[in-house]
């Protein structure tokens, strides 16, 4: 790519070219950042060192939050440290390495969150086999399905990049590399490119969010003849999942599904997918749950015990 490209380096225009706007974006970002990696962290550490959390669930959201710190790991360490400098650059390889982890990451917590959706329709929905269904070996197999397909995902958009002789200009109106911002830069016809990345990245938002919502139907629709209160808890359960998935994949569709142009609006949009929802991934899916909080009781016990 390097011998086809004028562009060695892009620059980044970020939120905000005023200086003083910049460092309060920083410090912003810096304590969601920590609150991100606190509490994702504080989820993983509770799963595995909790005898009672052996469910396919919390697997399942172990492996979510995991993702969830790497994925945000990859753009916001970056908008930090460039907050604090007068030239937002990044190499050219970089960017691709940016984008290459960019796209695994969000595809494997994509995928995570429809297998959790699927772990709790066979719950509630099939109780009786799901010991059968969501046994250890087929739970192993779905999470390696998920990091494996969120991998291909991942190789799938980089390689359409990578082939792209790129000329200039080599300014991003953005604060992180994505495929339809660096797709501006190419000196070549890009729309078989553009329609190639949208059936990869778009498809995939679409189909999973419509799986998700539609497990999310069968689930309260099977919880009709259950008491007033139950259905209440339910209802309040699953809404408050889909609040946080549509956070998840109603920007990421906004994004990935239209032709490959940019607007000004992507980078707030970019914000709630790479931001906000690792941030309310742990309250929503862990937090509020008797079971974690439990957890969470002892490990901080046995920690005070030392």
């Amino acid at each position: 790519m390097a011998a086809k490209s004028n562009v060695t380096e892009i620059i980044f225009l970020g939120f905000s070219q005023n200086q003083g706007a910049q460092k309060v974006i920083s410090v912003l970002f810096l304590l969601l950042y920590v609150a991100i990696l606190l509490g994702n962290g504080l989820i993983v550490v509770t799963i595995m060192a909790g005898k009672g959390l052996t469910s396919p669930m919390y697997l399942f959201l172990s492996y979510l939050s995991l993702a969830e710190i790497c994925y945000c790991s990859v753009t916001a360490p970056k908008l930090i440290l460039d907050s604090f400098m007068e030239r937002k650059v990044i190499s050219l390889k970089g960017c691709i390495t940016q984008i290459f982890f960019l796209h695994f990451f969000g595809g494997t917590e994509i995928f995570l969150l429809t297998l959790m959706a699927y772990d709790r329709y066979v719950a509630i929905c099939k109780p009786l086999h799901y010991t059968v269904v969501m046994n250890q070996r087929a739970c192993g197999l779905l999470v390696g399905a998920a990091w494996g397909g969120g991998l291909l995902h991942s190789v799938g958009q980089t390689v359409l990049i990578f082939q792209l002789p790129l000329c200039g200009p080599k300014v991003l109106d953005h604060y992180f590399c994505d495929v339809h911002p660096v797709l501006k830069l190419a000196c070549s016809d890009t729309f078989l490119i553009s329609v190639l990345i949208i059936t990869n990245g778009g498809s995939i938002s679409v189909v999973s969010f419509t799986g998700l919502l539609a497990s999310y139907v069968v689930i309260l629709r099977s919880l009709r003849t259950q008491t007033s209160e139950g259905w209440r808890k339910a209802l309040s359960t699953c809404a408050s999942h889909l609040a946080v998935v549509a956070l998840f994949f109603v920007p990421c569709s906004f994004v990935y599904m239209r032709p490959c142009v940019t607007l000004p609006a992507d980078k707030i949009v970019a914000v709630f997918y790479t931001v906000v929802t690792p941030l309310l991934n742990p309250v929503i899916y862990s937090f509020r749950n008797a079971e974690v909080q439990n957890a969470l009781r002892r490990l901080m016990g046995r920690k005070g015990s030392w």
